[in-house]
């Protein structure tokens, strides 16, 4: 029997391995709900105190090549946007005006990530936004803005520490690598009921770096 619980999303534009998992989130919507919640990763690695993978020298360039070495395993189309990272802000709130579906969605990731274009301010993504029947001043919105800030606070909450993020109730599986352990819990639960995966979550910590 599967799962009956809350599943819900995590995840940023920003972000190419968010790109690389949709595809697959997407094709569970089929078979039973998933709430997608755009938020803010930036701000996210602000409150856990830690740096994104692109703002590491060495990692950066690495983490570019592994996810185009991705890409191309799956037989996806990934063309980087002229810059990277990039403000996101821009396209998290046009994907919550435009009601988070899985259309609009799709139509973000693809306009950035397929398509390689810019996504960093309202000005170039004013054809997008009438693609998706808006207006700019929608991102303009207190609601919108509100709304992305609240799904920013409800992933800290939830222990999100990074995106792409699937959440099974409380349980978190972050990465686009992670998607296939995330699968396996659906179908069985007890996967992570047995002693080990209990001893894990609460073994000592040896030692801390300053």
């Amino acid at each position: 029997m599967k799962m009956q619980t809350s599943l819900r999303w995590y995840f940023d534009f920003i972000s190419p391995f968010s790109y690389l998992q949709w595809p697959r989130v997407r094709g569970l919507l089929a078979e039973r709900p998933i709430a997608l919640v755009p938020i803010l990763f930036g701000a996210v690695l602000d409150a856990r105190g830690q740096k994104g993978p692109a703002e590491i020298v060495g990692k950066r360039e690495f983490t570019y090549r592994h996810v185009l070495w991705q890409a191309r395993q799956q037989g996806v189309t990934l063309h980087f946007p002229p810059r990277h990272p990039f403000n996101p802000l821009h396209a998290l709130r046009l994907c919550i005006a435009a009601g988070a579906t899985a259309h609009s969605v799709t139509a973000i990731f693809d306009w950035i990530w397929a398509d390689g274009r810019a996504a960093d301010s309202v000005e170039a993504l004013v054809p997008l936004i009438a693609q998706l029947g808006l207006s700019a001043d929608a991102l303009g919105d207190d609601a919108v803005k509100a709304a992305l800030r609240d799904n920013t606070q409800a992933a800290l909450d939830a222990g999100v520490f990074g995106v792409p993020t699937f959440a099974i109730g409380d349980a978190l599986f972050w990465g686009n690598d992670a998607h296939d352990f995330a699968a396996a819990v659906l179908d069985d639960p007890s996967l992570l009921d047995d002693d080990e995966m209990r001893r894990v979550v609460t073994l000592p910590i040896g030692v801390r770096r300053n």
